[in-house]
């Protein structure tokens, strides 16, 4: 049996809510498979600007690999959009 915290429309609905909230997404969307480091973030355009910008520069793509993985305007205007890195440059 599924316990009520994990049927799908809650997920949904947590999910939902920690968008609203904006800043990263947080862990249920972090993907973590190999050396790749992925981070999911949703907020306003010009903040989502800016956030992609210090991340580059935290993370230079020639040593880290950073791109812009995926993003969307969301309904309401925002962007979302996941990035993804190294873990770490040698």
């Amino acid at each position: 049996m599924v316990s009520s915290s994990k049927r799908p429309s809650s997920v949904a609905d947590r999910l939902s809510q920690r968008r609203r909230e904006g800043g990263p997404v947080g862990d249920a969307f972090r993907k973590e498979a190999g050396q790749w480091n992925r981070e999911t973030y949703v907020m306003p355009r010009i903040d989502a600007r800016e956030k992609a910008r210090a991340l580059f520069a935290r993370f230079p793509k020639a040593a880290y690999m950073t791109e812009i993985e995926w993003w969307r305007e969301c309904e309401d205007g925002q962007i979302e959009f996941t990035i993804r890195r190294l873990r770490s440059a040698d």
